[in-house]
This record gives C-alpha cells, sequence and structure tokens, in this order.
C-alpha cells in the first residue's frame, strides 16, 4: 500500500519537475547581442570594434563576478554593483573595497553605459573599455594589477579556453580582458519599467498622479534629466554641502577651477533600488533627495544656475513626482537570469 502511494508521489514530483524544465526552458531566451530599445537614442559605444558575441558577453560575465581579479581574491566587480541593487552597492554610503577598505564614494550603478559619453562620477575615464582598470588597480578598491591579473587568468585553462572561444586564441590579452568586460556591461540596459512601456505603447498608460508627476519632472527636473534616459551625462554642482573629505569632483581631472565641486548627473532610472543617493551617499531616501532641493542647497563655489533658487514643490506635487519616478523603476532589470551570477 505504501509502496503504492510512494510511486504515485515519485510520478507526481518528476511530471511537476518536467513541466518546471519545460517553463524554464521557454523563459530562457536566445542570445541576441546588444539590441537598442526602440524608445531609446543611438548608443555612442563603439560596438564596431567590440561587438557583443554571446561567447564574449559570457566570458565577460564570469570576470565581472570573479573575485580573481582583487590583489587577495575576495573582491569582484559584483561585490560593489549588486544586480538586484540595479548593480549598485546597497549599505554602504561609501563603498567597501580590498581588505574592507573605505572609499569616499557611491558606487554608481551599472546600467544603459552603451549611451554613457564618460564614466565614474568625475568623469575620469572616456572609454567603457578603459574603466575597468581603476577600480581594478586601486587601492582601496580591488587592490591588484593588470599584470598579475593577467597571470592569474592565463594560469586557469578555464579562462583559457573561453578566451578561445571569444577571441580565437588562448592567449590572454589585456585588450580582450577588458572588451570581454565591456560586452558584460553594455548589455546591462535597462529599458522596461512602465514609463518605457507607457512610450512604447506597450501597456497601461499613467495613472493620473504618474502623469502629472511626469509633467512636473519635465518642468522642473528636464535641464539635468533629459528623458529617456533621465541624465544629460553632464557635470554639475547641485548644492550639496561640501564633504568632510572636500571631494572637489570633476576639477580633480581636469584641474580647471569651473569645476571645483562638480559631479555627473545620475539617471533617474531605478531610483527605488539604488539607494543611498548623491556622489557620497548621504542621503537615504527620495524625500530626503526632495528636501534639499527644496530647501538646503547651499551656495558652494560653481554652484548650477538651473538651482540658485531650488526646486519647490507643494506636497501634493512632490506625492506625484514620486508617484513618476517609481515608474522609472525596471525590476526586470534586477532579476535577468542573463545578467546574474551563474
Amino acid at each position: 500500500m505504501y509502496r503504492k502511494h510512494f510511486i504515485v508521489i515519485l510520478i507526481f514530483v518528476a511530471a511537476i519537475c518536467a513541466c518546471n524544465k519545460d517553463v524554464l526552458e521557454v523563459l530562457e531566451l536566445p542570445f541576441t547581442g546588444f539590441q537598442k530599445p526602440a524608445n531609446f537614442p543611438e548608443p555612442v559605444y563603439h560596438f564596431a570594434t567590440n561587438t557583443v558575441t554571446k561567447e564574449g558577453f559570457e566570458l565577460g560575465r564570469k570576470l565581472f563576478y570573479d573575485p580573481v581579479l582583487s590583489g587577495n581574491n575576495t573582491i569582484s566587480c559584483g561585490s560593489c554593483h549588486i544586480q538586484t541593487s540595479a548593480f549598485t552597492h546597497h549599505g554602504h554610503s561609501t563603498s567597501h573595497g580590498i581588505f574592507d577598505s573605505m572609499g569616499t564614494r557611491n558606487s554608481p550603478p551599472i546600467m544603459n553605459l552603451a549611451w554613457n559619453t564618460s564614466f565614474m562620477w568625475d568623469g575620469g575615464i572616456a572609454d567603457l573599455d578603459l574603466q575597468s582598470i581603476a577600480p581594478i588597480t586601486n587601492h582601496v578598491e580591488m587592490g591588484e594589477t593588470m599584470a598579475n591579473v593577467l597571470q592569474k587568468l592565463r594560469s586557469s585553462a578555464t579562462y583559457r579556453a573561453m578566451f578561445k572561444k571569444a577571441y580565437g586564441s588562448e592567449e590572454i590579452t589585456t585588450s580582450n580582458f577588458l572588451k570581454s568586460l565591456s560586452q558584460f556591461m553594455a548589455m546591462c540596459v535597462s529599458s522596461n519599467s512602465k514609463y518605457d512601456s507607457v512610450k512604447r505603447n506597450e501597456g497601461p498608460g499613467f495613472t493620473q498622479d504618474e502623469q502629472e508627476g511626469y509633467v512636473l519632472v519635465k518642468q522642473k527636473c528636464a535641464p539635468c534629466h533629459n528623458e529617456p534616459l533621465f541624465t544629460d551625462f553632464t557635470f554639475r554642482n547641485n548644492g550639496i554641502s561640501i564633504s568632510a573629505v572636500n571631494d572637489l569632483g570633476r576639477y580633480l581631472i581636469t584641474q580647471n577651477d569651473a569645476d571645483r565641486y562638480k559631479f555627473k548627473v545620475p539617471s533617474l532610472r531605478n531610483l527605488s533600488y539604488t539607494a543611498p543617493y548623491m556622489h557620497d551617499g548621504r542621503l537615504f531616501t527620495l524625500d530626503a533627495v526632495l528636501d534639499h532641493y527644496a530647501t538646503k542647497i547651499q551656495a558652494t563655489p560653481n554652484l548650477d544656475a538651473q538651482l540658485q533658487s531650488g526646486i519647490a514643490l507643494s506636497s501634493a506635487e512632490r506625492k506625484k513626482v514620486l508617484a513618476f519616478l517609481a515608474t522609472l523603476n525596471d525590476k526586470s532589470f534586477l532579476l535577468n537570469k542573463q545578467l546574474s551570477e551563474q
């Protein structure tokens, strides 16, 4: 009797597993390479010199999540760029690196980088293919040298095989290493929020609050946060008080006094997942951000002209702005298995 019940249960479980397997196979979409969303402008990244391939992307993904890129083999790119936080570092105002060293800035999200003309809060990197060098070699981030990274990769049969699949040779070069990381990062595209769905006529429209919030954002925030990417990629002083470390921002790169205390304008996409906010993560909520722009802007050197009088919002307007900002959240980006550690 019990044996019959046991057999029936086994058959039932096997059937469920088979169905789940079928579902998973259906959900696992084929690799299509980089695809420009219909409502996005043309990307600026040079895909002509680094076409995204399945093999190159998979190699870049493995590298992104591998702590072997750090000096003590404990910190990966994914340590400070966590997918479930839109590839930012949640829980830290400023990011922690090798040996729990503290940086001075909050990790920016890895999101829609194929449209970026510069990288880092100060724009110190001008090409996505070079961006990875900075955190790898920074002594408070990953604390390694490029030479040591390549040597460790060359000692791995797995990596030699993956480089051969991606580039036709087991030789592991700096160029191909960096291009693979770029292929992964370029594929981190967030374009499936409610806002995108509305713009592409793919689903329900905005609610009244969302629509009115959309109008307010266009009126009060658009000079810096242009749609559809919701940043103009410029560097501006948003009036936040000077930090204890006196971070001079863009000036550290250009040595131009007009760039003191200017930082790159971040995107408004996925704000529900990317707290804390500002270049040093000093603000923990969106209400605190709106409070800053309403009443707490400081007249620091090079304060942006758009912010001289602040951005006043009534309580009703604030509610509507927050409602619209929520339409820029893209949960599918956080759950995209293709971008997850395998």
